[in-house]
């Protein structure tokens, strides 16, 4: 702080991995004040005893707090996961400080795949309440978020979108993709056979599984696969007239986190008396939107030659509960698959123009190097662009490239409005120009390249423009955006809706589109793409 003191501390949740040193704080700093609600307060109280507090700062929900330069508004978010828990965003720098949410297990100097334990840490720490974590998302949606301080896990500096829609997945108990959990319970090896069997049949149909001992397993690792997947087979042996005990813990452990949502097939295991099978079912009954298939596995001590034709049809009874595909748009050509195109890597662009004292701009995603020596390139604009027009009359156009950094709000202004309604500019701190003019986008960009057109040629629903470069400048080393990138970290994902509605979501800007069948020559009034990039809503 340079010398200076605190004047606040904000206390967000009162569990002590969190906050055991606010006494500490304050005997270093007895004139800040606390900013807290009523709920914390009282929880101060109750862990450091009345009196702790002397200067307090109550707020309520949607309160707000200026600092100057800064202003905090706390958003409460009980239960999630505790009561008192309230969330703080600053709508100056469009930081979300969220509390317990979007933590992660692990160390930060381990390089892993970030998903794994942000999952187990959800499942395991907030998973229960889904509800309210729903709650929270909604409010959150209704501002700008450009960074995410949690106090678990690591900064998210970008890609917050990608972390976000996991969370509308989780909380509303949605699988995210489509496989086979199978846990067994094994105390011969019999009852692994019999797993081992089933997932090898599932395989050879082309059905992903993944199994888990649960002797050796820990419930967490378990926990969060059942969330991530559509199908769960729980294989147990009996154990003194009950359920295998690990097995048992585990299936308490999923109830009590609100397993829904799911299809389950039980295999069960018993020398004399096998009874895990009835009690598993009785288990999972509280479980909401569970489907139980029938037809399960009895084994007596050992799985029989004479068993694999009742094993295969449960093989079969999971393969038919499995989500069908979804249908595509049958192309005008069979011959072309439209998913085939979509295997094309772009990049994705600003391209800038200007003519009197308009600058405009806007996004596209073919441009491409044509020749070395002379330097030239091509650009491919939608004819309905302002940009298309401006570019075709004044022959010049700046490209600013995009990098991996780029927050959405860019696409949202420069690709989801039209220049001739809107100032694409408007608001934007900076003025910075190139030698030709033009402006650029100088943040979020690793070059700028001027361009002057040589030739152009209309193509239907685009203008291919050839142009010859007169200045490129490299302004960064970040990677450049791709569109595969855009689609899988940057576009925000669709939210859960518990109105269903017939429609069409475009693929590229998230437009819906609401009607039973959409029009073979229907362009998207955001985009300006055709119809072959829009999908079925659900």
């Amino acid at each position: 702080l340079g010398g200076r003191k605190p004047d606040y501390l904000v206390v967000q949740h009162m569990e002590p991995d969190h906050s055991a040193n606010i006494a500490s704080f304050l005997n270093a700093y007895p004139e800040a004040a606390v900013v807290a609600n009523a709920k914390t307060f009282a929880m101060i109280d109750q862990f450091f005893g009345p009196g702790l507090c002397e200067n307090k700062v109550v707020v309520k929900d949607g309160e707000s707090l200026s600092l100057g330069k800064h202003t905090l508004t706390f958003v409460f978010a009980p239960m999630v996961h505790w009561p008192e828990v309230m969330v703080t965003y600053d709508s100056t720098d469009k930081v979300l400080f969220s509390a317990d949410g979007f933590g992660k297990f692990g160390a930060l100097d381990v390089e892993e795949e970030w998903a794994c334990e942000a999952r187990r840490y959800y499942f395991g720490i907030v998973g229960k309440y889904g509800t309210q974590v729903q709650a929270l998302l909604k409010k959150a949606s209704t501002v700008e978020i450009g960074m995410i301080c949690p106090l678990h896990g690591f900064v998210w500096r970008r890609q917050a979108q990608d972390f976000i829609g996991k969370y509308y997945a989780w909380s509303s108990y949605t699988p995210e993709e489509t496989g086979v959990v199978i846990a067994y319970g094994s105390i011969y090896g019999h009852t692994e056979n019999a797993a081992e069997i089933l997932s090898c049949r599932l395989r050879e149909k082309g059905v992903r599984t993944v199994m888990y001992d649960v002797s050796v397993t820990p419930s967490s690792e378990i926990v969060a696969a059942a969330f991530r997947f559509s199908h769960l087979v729980f294989a147990s042996a009996t154990y003194n007239a009950g359920i295998f005990l690990r097995m048992d813990e585990l299936l308490h452990d999923l109830v009590a986190h609100n397993l829904q949502n799911r299809t389950v097939a039980l295999i069960e295991n018993g020398s004399w008396a096998p009874t895990s099978g009835l009690l598993m079912k009785k288990l999972l009954a509280p479980c909401k939107n569970l489907t139980l298939l029938e037809g399960g596995l009895s084994i007596a001590s050992a799985l029989k030659e004479d068993q694999l034709p009742q094993l295969d049809a449960l093989s079969d009874a999971i393969v038919a509960s499995l989500p069908a595909p979804k249908a595509s748009p049958t192309p005008a050509n069979p011959l072309i698959d439209g998913a085939a195109m979509n295997k094309l890597s772009y990049g994705l662009f600003v391209l800038t123009s200007r003519e009197g004292d308009k600058d405009n701009g806007c996004i596209i995603n073919t441009a491409q190097m044509l020749t070395d020596n002379p330097k030239r390139v091509t650009i491919a604009v939608n004819r309905q662009n302002l940009s298309r027009d401006m570019i075709a009359r004044t022959g010049l156009f700046n490209l600013s490239v995009l990098t991996e950094e780029v927050p959405f709000k860019v696409f949202e202004r420069f690709g989801f409005v039209s220049g001739r309604d809107a100032d694409k500019f408007a608001g934007c701190d900076c003025d910075v120009r190139t030698a030709n003019g033009l402006r650029y986008v100088p943040k979020y960009t690793n070059a700028v390249i001027s361009c002057r057109v040589v030739e152009s040629h209309d193509y239907d629903t685009h203008t291919l423009f050839v142009a010859e470069v007169v200045e490129a400048r490299t302004l960064s080393d970040q990677p450049s955006i791709t569109y595969a990138y855009y689609f899988a970290h940057t576009k925000p994902k669709p939210q859960p809706t518990n109105t269903p509605k017939k429609g069409f979501v475009c693929k590229i800007c998230g437009y819906v589109y609401e009607g039973d069948t959409l029009p073979e020559d229907y362009v998207c009034p955001l985009c300006k793409h055709g119809p072959e990039d829009f999908e079925p809503l659900g």
